[in-house]
């Protein structure tokens, strides 16, 4: 109001000595509106931004968080990687989820992973300009025991649930990613035998808020990735889950562990330390060599037939099991393919599929 006034005051004795009105002063403020109008129009395009939101916690090297932020800085935009001391929070938009979580497992080891999937236009509009979200017609839902195993999950477009070793999920964490997965029907695959009835459970309260949910008894995670190869949501749903019920018991599921203490096995006592060979749940190998024990558990499991072994390796695992499994399948077993996977922290030192 002082500034309008002096203008006024000066306006008036520019008449009295010259005896012409001044014209109008343009407001001072008029071009930073015109500046403001253009980049809000210029913001509210098409909105068209990354399909997913990642966030985890990484303990990894200083020279490989260097080398992660080039890496997600080239798979999506708002990049964000703060932290020090080998601890590191990991925040980025990407359309391909599952190679932000590999990124992560390649510089060290990556928890609490969180992937949320954008409605059209969230990364790029405000609450209100968000239209609502659809439900999606179909979706899988699975539970994981490794970071490689959710960031492949993810690639295949299943909705994962991390479970690390010893700590199962419970139900309602199980109903939280089914509702995550925001779809009418959705199919769950718990991936592990003692998640049955946890699973059971959360498909129930799932069923009650009008979502149609289908559960596959998988026992292993290696069933489920067998499940999920012929999933087609463009089938009828029940169809589907025959095809995917169907796919998961003709897999034949393995691990390699180590014994934590001594106990009585079906194949005779077990020492702490002690490499073990599981077939379907039950212990068929004990030995001290985690090669050895593997290609025993691998050989037991062919000798009944197969066309594709898949190998899911964890952390822990010896670099060269992989390859000689590789070379034995080569050798050994004709016609019958290998695939190999980056389980991460997965509890297991290895889990086997055979097809």
């Amino acid at each position: 109001a002082g500034g309008h006034g002096l203008v006024t005051v000066l306006a008036a004795l520019v008449e009295t000595f010259t005896g012409r009105a001044p014209g109008p002063v343009a407001a001072p403020h008029a071009r930073v509106e015109r500046a403001v109008e253009g980049r809000c129009a210029a913001e509210e395009g098409d909105g068209n931004g990354p399909a997913f939101e990642v966030i985890y916690l990484l303990e990894a090297e200083d020279a490989a968080v260097a080398r992660l932020r080039q890496r997600l800085d080239a798979l999506g935009d708002s990049l964000v990687v703060v932290g020090g001391d080998g601890l590191w929070n990991v925040h980025v938009h990407v359309d391909d989820a599952g190679a932000a979580v590999e990124a992560g497992v390649e510089a060290g080891r990556p928890y609490r992973i969180r992937i949320t999937h954008f409605g059209h236009g969230d990364a790029h509009t405000t609450k209100a300009e968000r239209p609502p979200r659809e439900r999606a017609q179909r979706a899988v839902v699975a539970v994981v025991p490794g970071e490689g195993l959710a960031a492949l999950y993810t690639e295949a477009g299943a909705t994962t649930l991390l479970a690390r070793p010893g700590e199962p999920p419970a139900s309602g964490e199980l109903v939280q990613a089914v509702r995550r997965a925001h779809a009418r029907e959705v199919v769950l695959l718990p991936n592990d035998a003692e998640l049955r009835h946890t699973a059971a459970a959360a498909a129930e309260q799932a069923r009650t808020e009008g979502i149609r949910v289908a559960l596959i008894p998988t026992r292993s995670a290696v069933q489920g990735i067998a499940a999920l190869a012929v999933h087609e949501s463009e089938r009828r749903f029940d169809e589907d889950v025959v095809a995917m019920t169907s796919a998961a018991g003709a897999t034949r599921h393995a691990e390699v562990t180590v014994a934590e203490r001594q106990s009585w096995t079906t194949a005779g006592i077990c020492q702490a330390g002690d490499v073990l060979g599981l077939i379907d749940g039950d212990v068929a190998v004990i030995g001290a060599d985690v090669s050895r024990v593997a290609t025993t558990v691998l050989d037991r499991m062919l000798s009944a037939g197969g066309e594709l072994v898949t190998l899911v390796l964890g952390d822990e695992a010896p670099e060269s099991v992989a390859d000689h499994l590789e070379a034995r399948v080569r050798e050994a077993y004709l016609a019958v393919d290998t695939v190999v996977y980056r389980g991460g922290r997965q509890g297991a030192l290895l889990l086997v599929g055979v097809e």
